[in-house]
Parts: C-alpha cells; structure tokens; sequence
C-alpha cells in the first residue's frame, strides 16, 4: 500500500516551483509514496494595497497554512523561511529545510543599469523595510516606493513605468524562471539579506513522527544549522517584518561565521558585527548568533530599535 503525504501551499508561481520541488525531491527518494498538494490562499496574499509593515507580522503569508496543519488538512507546509516568526504555534515544528539556494539580493532596473548607476532622479520599489534602509543608507537621493504582489506582478509593474528598479530576492527569480531579468546580485557583504533567504522549510505537526521520519530523506543539516543560528539572531534582537534587521552566514573550515546588520528606517544609521566561532552542532551556532545579536544591541543597536519602536 502506498504511503500519502498532503503539502499545502500558497498559489503563487514561486510557491508552486518550491511545493514542487519538495514533491520531486520525496518522491526520488522514497519508494510507494503518493503526494497530494493543496493550495491556500493567505491574509497577504489578498491585502495587496497596504506596506507589509502597515498590516502585520510575518504570520501573513503563513497562518491559514498553519490552521490547515493544526487540524489536518495537510501534513505539511512548504514555506519561504524568511517569512517565518520566530515563534511558532504550539503543536507545530520545522520539519526539514531544502539546500538553501541563492541568499543574495536582485537588482532588477528596466535600462540594465546596475544599482550603483542609479541616482536623484530614480525610483526604485521594495515591498521590504530592510531594502529601503540599504539604499536610503548610499545617500544618492532615490526614491523609494512600496511594492506588493507576487513575483510576475511587481516584474509587470516595473515594465509598465511604476519604477525603475526592483530589489527582490535571487532565489524567487531564479525558481521562478526569470534568471533572465536579473540586473545583478547584490554583494550580501554590502547587502546583508533577510533572515533565512533562500531556504525553503517544511512545517509540520510536533510528535507526528511518521511525517517526520519521511521529511528526514529531503533534509540539508548544513543548511538546518545555519537557519537555526539566523532564527535565533533575529529572535534576540526580537525583529519582524517591521524592522531592518540582515544577516549572512558561512561555515569554513568548521568554523561558523554570522555578519549581522540592523538600520534605522532612514538608513542614516546602522550596526554591523561579525562573529567567527568553532561551532559543530546546532546549540554552538546559535548561541554564537544571541552572542552577536547581545553585541550589536549593546553597541547602538537598541537604540535604534526603541526609535523604531
């Protein structure tokens, strides 16, 4: 008898590439296993005329997934883990992360002008507060206007004259097919990127072991480790979608390497610190990143967090 598993997903066409791409990768490596995804619609994928930062945390493009977990409708949800709160439901877990594809963020202008190039004169449009503070923070005098929608959308909106230039993140134009529109990637040493791009995480039920057991044969440890320690900064620092928090991390020679950042909205201050420490398990990594978050907060960080605030 065949195994079934139910993925619930956003409808979006990125949200389809990466519920497809955990599909593919259960069905490769496990035998007599059937996959049925079903698709929902969540509270920010309809409310598209408001800034995220005006309407609410990072649960908007995961509740109604979260509910159809909890009473179940499905075994698990495939999510973009940058749009994961740090704190989940109770009952439910991280199951598992993919390989974490590209981190960095997309320069996409209509005349292929690179972002440097742009100045006074220029839009650019972000749906992300982090995004606005980066490049409010090179002091050109460009504009920056709200963007929301999916990825076709705000590609479509720039074509029509909406902006000049888009930041959006690598991963969902490469998945979604349109490495061809990118201007650049965005050196994440100038561009620190959001907590967890790039990685996509399946949620599931806390104690539903059997699920668990399968999800084991799609997990990448390396990546696990480093969403992790990426969490636990972001949890430390206690930020959302409504403050302009990055990070980056690497792990060379055994060592696990975390640069974090935070800005203030108007990009005229920020806080950047990196840490490099021998970190084999997970606990190591992610006490390495509190330690970095403690540091940048006693350094001028939490000021600028209770002037956001």
């Amino acid at each position: 008898m065949k195994q079934k598993l139910v993925i619930g997903t956003r409808g979006s066409r990125l949200a389809l590439v990466q519920a497809d791409m955990v599909k593919t990768g259960l069905l490769q490596s496990i035998e007599d296993l059937e996959v049925e995804t079903r698709i929902y619609k969540t509270k920010g994928d309809k409310i598209l005329d408001s800034p995220l930062s005006a309407i609410g945390d990072k649960g908007l493009f995961i509740r109604e997934l979260e509910d159809a977990l909890l009473s179940g409708e499905i075994d698990l949800a495939v999510h973009s883990m940058k749009d994961m709160p740090t704190e989940l439901p109770g009952g439910l877990i991280i199951g598992a992360v993919l390989p974490r594809g590209e981190s960095r963020d997309a320069f996409v202008s209509r005349d292929g002008r690179k972002l440097d190039e742009f100045g006074q004169n220029d839009v650019i449009a972000t749906s992300s507060l982090r995004r606005k503070a980066q490049i409010l923070s090179l002091g050109r005098g460009i504009s920056i206007i709200d963007i929301r929608g999916n990825v076709d959308t705000r590609l479509g909106k720039l074509d029509s004259g909406y902006c000049s230039g888009l930041v959006l993140a690598g991963a969902g134009l490469l998945r979604s097919g349109f490495e061809h529109r990118i201007t650049e990637l965005l050196d994440d040493s100038r561009f620190p990127p959001a907590v967890c791009q790039g990685i996509i995480c399946l949620e599931t039920r806390a104690g539903y072991n059997h699920t668990l057991g399968l999800l084991q044969n799609i997990n990448d440890p390396q990546t696990l480790l480093s969403a992790g320690a990426e969490r636990a900064f972001l949890h430390f620092l206690e930020g959302g979608c409504q403050v302009p928090i990055g990070c980056r991390t690497r792990l060379e020679n055994g060592f696990f390497i975390m640069d974090g950042a935070i800005w203030n909205l108007e990009g005229t201050q920020s806080i950047r610190k990196t840490i490099s420490v021998k970190a084999e398990t997970a606990g190591e990594a992610e006490a390495a990143a509190e330690k970095l978050a403690s540091e940048i907060l006693a350094e001028g960080g939490g000021e600028i967090l209770h002037g956001i605030r």
